[in-house]
């Protein structure tokens, strides 16, 4: 049972990557500590690990992208208000942020003077883009969790400690879909070619691609009528989804099971680019990789980004082993076409799906647990801070 005696962690997430991590975690220090209590902001994930609730919903920060941001300015700020007079009432033990660095930085900033421990779960890409945030996060945090192993560096050399905890993908499931049992429950042919469509966890990702996405999913249907369509959704944006005009018969899910099952069950997914694509390579499911922002914030970033691809497979093994299509080149005859031909050649199926696991073995599949590294380190840095 839970008592108020044992140490106070408040932990901030800011979309659905960062409440997993959040939630795997919390866990992992209730496995160790059951006294260990939390408070913060967090979805489904981080509830069922013992935030009692959030501070307001998280999904009020699932914001990407410069054109996006600016009309929810007022009521940010207004959040970020809120979390530090949170944060300074409750005193914690440590206070752990996790990603969305456009907020958590803001609060880290505000948070210094308060005697309290500040770590952060997610290094910044600055291999990718703007290689002074390492300057930037030396100055706030006091720790840094890394989930790639070439990432330490960039922050050590700053002064900030940093750890390489591993990828919380190679602890998700995501390779224990059953899809045999997902054909059996949703009355699909053992034969029957199924896509799996994931147009993104933020509604400013699936603003802009489910149109793009219906259109992809039109034509390929147009050659391939006996195309399964599955779209496994986030809760928050399951009514979205149900409400886009796709083609007949499409089939929505939601809720890990469901959707990983719908993963094993595939022979091809359609996605957005972010983490879904290293679930997709843990479940050895080939994918074609797509991403959109607003014409403003690809104005603003494109001359700052160092890198050459935009998913992590691709990032790790420096070249293209999932087919991606970003920005201009994501047009429905491009994905429709990618799709099509990995449908159609097993051969480029399998040489991906290999490739993906040369990728998650440098992510730590194989090792130890990246929760609990990652509890490890934060256990370390509140024992150290206590009378």
């Amino acid at each position: 049972m839970i008592t108020p005696s044992g140490p106070l962690i408040f932990v901030v997430a800011g979309e659905p990557s960062g409440d997993i991590l959040g939630g795997g975690l919390m866990k992992a220090l209730s496995e160790h500590d059951g006294a260990t209590r939390f408070a913060g902001v967090g979805g489904p994930r981080m509830i069922d690990a013992g935030l009692s609730s959030s501070l307001f919903p998280m999904s009020e920060l699932s914001i990407m992208g410069l054109a996006e941001v600016l009309p929810h300015l007022r009521r940010l700020k207004r959040r970020l208000d809120e979390t530090e007079a949170s944060v300074r009432a409750l005193k914690p033990a440590a206070v752990v942020t996790i990603d969305s660095p456009g907020f958590t930085f803001r609060l880290a900033r505000r948070l210094k003077d308060a005697g309290i421990p500040l770590i952060h779960f997610v290094a910044p890409s600055v291999w990718a883009w703007r290689p002074k945030r390492a300057k930037t996060a030396a100055e706030l945090f006091d720790h840094l969790l890394a989930l790639l192993p070439f990432e330490p560096p960039y922050f050590e050399r700053e002064g900030l400690a940093c750890t390489f905890v591993g990828h919380p993908v190679v602890e998700s499931g995501a390779d224990r879909g059953d899809g045999e049992a997902f054909r059996r429950r949703h009355g699909i042919a053992a034969d029957a070619p199924v896509l799996c469509v994931l147009p993104g966890s933020r509604r400013s990702e699936t603003s802009r691609l489910m149109p793009i996405f219906i259109d992809t999913l039109s034509r390929l249907r147009r050659t391939r009528p006996d195309l399964v369509a599955v779209i496994p959704a986030v809760s928050a944006l399951m009514s979205d989804i149900r409400a886009a005009p796709w083609p007949p018969g499409v089939l929505v899910v939601a809720g890990d099971t469901e959707k990983f099952d719908a993963f094993a069950a595939a022979n091809v997914a359609l996605a957005a680019s972010g983490t879904v694509a290293l679930e997709l390579a843990m479940a050895k499911t080939p994918a074609v990789i797509a991403y959109r922002v607003s014409a403003l914030t690809h104005a603003v970033v494109r001359h700052l980004i160092k890198i050459r691809y935009a998913n992590l497979v691709n990032i790790i093994l420096d070249r293209e082993a999932m087919p991606e299509f970003i920005q201009n080149n994501c047009r429905p005859e491009l994905l429709a076409a990618a799709v099509d031909a990995l449908l159609a050649k097993t051969d480029a199926a399998a040489r991906q799906i290999e490739a993906g696991q040369k990728a998650l073995v440098q992510l730590g599949l194989g090792g130890a647990s990246p929760s609990r590294r990652a509890a490890q380190v934060v256990r370390s840095i509140v024992d150290r801070s206590r009378p």
